[in-house]
């Protein structure tokens, strides 16, 4: 099991189901609450935020011996901030429709708590190689979650996912379901059945 742990596929793998950000660490929980609302939203949340936590992870592991310690919080977030400013700017530019409708989700990216926390956590502490697929774990374990929550919350509320009509006539939308108690509704029957897979394996 240890050397399962040491391997860089568990680095990968650890983000999407036994050290997933939202569902096991509960971070991230404002845009995951507020921009779900339909699967595009948390895909491109997820895209924006996954990008930001690449690129800075990788920076990050690469100056790690430089920044004093009394100041590396500062650091951090000055470098977060940095790419987080280039991908505010790229998707106001070349996707506005999708920029207006995260709104002000996208500078938050800054303080995402996912973010600087994997910065403290691992990428202070590990090489560019470990760090970057530490990152894309962790990014593939945030998409996987809002693009899920999304699409079911679009799907019950609307009919449809990624703006496709997948119901028919028949079918009344739980108009619930994009508004922010259908977000904590869905979120926690998620959470609920993970706990209850990983006391099945626990058990077993």
């Amino acid at each position: 099991m240890a050397r399962k742990k040491n391997s860089l596929t568990y680095e990968v793998l650890k983000g999407i189901w036994d050290e997933n950000p939202v569902m096991v660490s509960l971070l991230g929980m404002c845009p995951t609450l507020a921009v779900t609302n339909s699967a595009m939203n948390g895909l491109a949340m997820s895209l924006a935020t996954g990008f930001v936590l690449l690129c800075s992870s990788l920076i990050i592991s690469l100056v790690r011996n430089l920044i004093p310690s009394q100041v590396r919080i500062a650091g951090y977030v000055v470098i977060i901030a940095t790419f987080v400013t280039v991908v505010d700017r790229f998707m106001a530019a070349f996707f506005p429709d999708l920029s207006k409708a995260l709104g002000p989700y996208i500078p938050l990216i800054v303080v995402n708590c996912i973010i600087l926390g994997r910065q403290e956590a691992f990428s202070a502490k590990n090489n560019p190689g470990r760090s970057l697929l530490d990152s894309f774990g962790m990014t593939l374990g945030f998409m996987s979650v809002l693009v899920v929550l999304g699409g079911i919350r679009e799907l019950l509320g609307s009919g449809g996912i990624f703006n496709i009509q997948v119901m028919g006539d028949w079918f009344n939308p739980w108009m619930v379901m994009i508004l922010p108690p259908g977000a904590f509704f869905t979120l926690g029957i998620l959470i609920a059945m993970v706990n209850l897979i990983n006391q099945r394996r626990g058990s077993k």
